[in-house]
């Protein structure tokens, strides 16, 4: 339906969500975080899908929160804003590997979104920034947290003092994108490295891993090896291990079983 604000297309194992306000350059609002948290969700606990890439309709990914929103801001008056349904991070908590496809311009929100990815793709000519100094807000949305875990602290201080927008060539150079394809390519370039991931890793291992690394980062390294530690013991007693060196072994594919749905694999992953 032309009305949609989220598009969502299965290709193979790889579910490709796009956000769908071209005529807003895909500017966020609650109705797009709506349906963009509850596609996550209901793709969490899908067993045909084992990967996730997000990209934009149009000319942009997503230009940021959609100034209408902002315009408003001042009648808060100091008040804060009503809460809403998930938190923004709520991306960080799917258990399957997300990936961004940038296509243009990602700004503000929009290039939070694309942090909260797992990799990300980008065009050459893509335009990322993050305009908040220059709108009067403060690093929003947990970015103060990733970027400079993602391109190190002075270049992330560069990038949210001077809001100046970077080309994906240049973000590519950086480290704050992963792989660069040209438009045509695009969508179809992330959805080749989830398939990848997808039929080669298993889903546990890959949830797990995405786990420890979020953690790892307010983690000591004797922290971090005793969680390895455990986790391992866990491994050792899953079917995966076995399925791995299997495979392995026998020279073909794996056969790693889909995640649970989120609520009865909560114990163990």
């Amino acid at each position: 339906m032309p009305d949609e604000v989220l598009l969502q297309e299965q290709r193979g194992a790889v579910r490709v969500l796009t956000l769908n306000r071209p005529d807003r350059l895909n500017a966020w609002n609650d109705a797009l975080e709506d349906a963009y948290f509850a596609a996550l969700d209901d793709a969490d606990d899908d067993p045909d899908v084992r990967a996730v890439v997000v990209t934009g309709a149009g000319r942009g990914f997503c230009a940021g929160a959609d100034l209408a929103d902002l315009a408003r801001v001042g009648e808060l008056q100091g008040r804060a804003p009503a809460p809403r349904p998930l938190p923004r991070q709520h991306p960080l908590s799917f258990r399957k590997p997300l990936i961004a496809a940038i296509n243009g311009a990602a700004a503000g929100l929009g290039l939070v979104e694309a942090l909260y990815c797992d990799i990300r793709f980008a065009t050459p000519s893509a335009k990322l920034l993050t305009a908040f100094g220059q709108r009067g807000l403060i690093a929003e949305y947990g970015i103060a947290w990733l970027l400079p875990r993602i391109v190190g602290r002075s270049r992330a201080l560069d990038l949210l003092l001077s809001g100046r927008v970077v080309s994906g060539t240049d973000a590519h150079r950086i480290g704050l994108v992963d792989f660069l394809a040209e438009p045509a390519d695009l969508v179809q370039s992330a959805v080749d490295y989830a398939t990848a991931l997808a039929v080669g890793a298993s889903p546990w291992s890959m949830a797990v891993i995405k786990q420890q690394v979020i953690a790892a980062d307010d983690e000591s390294l004797t922290e971090a090896v005793a969680r390895a530690d455990a986790l391992m013991l866990d491994s050792f007693a899953g079917a995966d291990v076995l399925e791995g060196v299997a495979s392995y072994l026998e020279s073909r594919a794996p056969r790693f079983e889909p995640l649970a749905p989120r609520v009865a694999r909560e114990v163990r992953a």
